[in-house]
């Protein structure tokens, strides 16, 4: 039976205040993420603490680090206290990390806020997924999700324009002070934003997720008939490495980890390796707005390209056009020509990795495709710790001209392994999820 306009109208209008308060949870998120990159040169320049170049590489792997912590904890303190709590929690958690950096007085103090803000970091992103998907329009999760990714990208848009308008005249501490004001937004994400249904509904609420559900027009998700236990999940995993499964495995997770490397070795270091090409601060900062300029357009269009080519054919192209705008930035070219390559650098470098996510999806069984999704993401994210420190080591060791060349061959690295495991020709199992549906582990 067909909703009414009424319910239908209330449905769009709770779907877009939930939507609208996780992609500015997510924006602040991205603007958090990104604003170390964006001040790291002036860190450098003004020798901040005595910082050298590999001392800021660890830097930037400690929120990285803090990230993959909180990534692999989230599901389980969510099915504890809710992903609406959870989400508050951690808004408050980068927020007041953030505000530890600004006051900090050494290396030490900065590094242990910015892993306490990763923490916060991590746990957000898959949180605010799950709470679009529950209240996303009948038909058009894939495309909210895809939506919502893009404001971790205009975070990063934000975080330039922060650094470029308050570092110079101000100082670097006044842009991590900026970072302490979407605690501001935590009472409001407490106040308006609904509790997940398929939270209630795991946890017996039941009358109350349908009575929410029925009111404002959505799905009730489907209770299950019980969670995995920790020998299920054990089978899952060990099924990743059954018969030849384990080359297919291995393939897939060394691609994640030359992807994430990539992702956040360039996030980190791209401004102050454009300086090191002879750019001025400004203009450094203004590729960190292109750059992610192109990772929104990215978003938007890669899962439809991968849903006419396939993803891992889209994954082996992106990287490979991924890794040859990296290696052209270290070529000092006109303004122009440099812009373009940058965007489109971003097109493709903040959307190869999640092809990679979407070829794992299509191509696992649908009793397993949760444990091959989230164990490739995990192994990523070691590479995303190891891209920053990476990028660090080369400065310090006077080779900054290699830093875009070795991001370049992690790009190279990763269309081989996703290009061999694609060739293997897996057949799709359990239906072809949308790339777009996959987006969620995309960071």
């Amino acid at each position: 039976m067909s909703s009414s306009p009424a319910l239908s109208a209330r449905g769009s209008r709770l779907a877009l205040l939930v939507v609208g308060l996780c992609w500015l949870a997510v924006l602040f998120d991205g603007l958090d993420m990104f604003i170390y990159g964006s001040v790291l040169p002036h860190l450098l320049e003004t020798k901040t603490f005595g910082i050298t170049p590999d001392q800021a590489g660890d830097l930037g792997s400690y929120a990285t680090f803090g990230m993959l912590v909180g990534a692999l904890t989230a599901g389980t303190v969510a099915d504890r206290i809710g992903r609406k709590k959870l989400m508050v929690a951690c808004v408050t958690l980068f927020s007041l990390a953030s505000g530890l950096c600004a006051i900090a007085d050494s290396v030490a103090v900065f590094g242990l806020g910015r892993t306490v803000a990763g923490i916060g970091l991590g746990g957000l992103l898959p949180t605010a997924i799950s709470m679009v998907s529950d209240y996303a329009p009948r038909g058009r999760g894939a495309i909210v999700i895809g939506l919502l990714m893009t404001a971790h990208h205009a975070g990063g848009i934000l975080s330039a324009y922060v650094a470029k308008w308050l570092v110079e005249p101000v100082g670097w501490r006044a842009a991590f002070w900026v970072c302490v004001l979407p605690i501001l937004f935590a009472p409001v994400l407490a106040k308006f934003l609904p509790e997940s249904l398929s939270f209630l509904v795991a946890k017996g609420r039941t009358e109350e997720a349908r009575a929410l559900a029925a009111r404002y027009d959505v799905e009730l998700p489907e209770a299950k008939a019980g969670k995995a236990g920790a020998a299920d999940r054990w089978t899952n995993l060990v099924n990743l490495f059954r018969g030849g499964e384990w080359i297919q495995t291995l393939l897939y997770w060394l691609a994640s980890f030359g992807g994430l490397l990539l992702v956040y070795g360039v996030a980190t270091w791209l401004p102050t390796l454009m300086r090191a090409e002879g750019y001025e601060l400004g203009s450094a900062l203004s590729f960190v707005v292109v750059f992610n300029l192109g990772g929104i357009v990215g978003m938007l269009v890669a899962g439809r390209a991968a849903d006419r080519f396939g993803a891992p054919r889209i994954s082996a192209i992106w990287f490979a056009l991924t890794a040859a705008g990296v290696f052209l930035l270290s070529v000092h070219m006109p303004m122009t020509l440099t812009m373009i390559v940058v965007f489109l650098t971003g097109v493709f470098l903040n959307s190869a990795q999640t092809m990679i996510y979407a070829t794992v999806s299509i191509r696992s069984n649908a009793d397993n495709r949760a444990t091959a999704v989230g164990w490739t993401s995990g192994m990523g994210r070691f590479g995303a710790v190891f891209g920053p420190w990476l990028g660090g080591q080369l400065l310090a060791a006077n080779h900054g001209d290699w830093g875009f060349t070795a991001f370049a061959l992690a790009g190279v690295s990763s269309m081989v392994f996703i290009g061999i495991a694609a060739l293997r020709g897996a057949k799709p199992a359990g239906g072809q999820a949308s790339a777009r549906e996959t987006q969620l582990a995309a960071h």
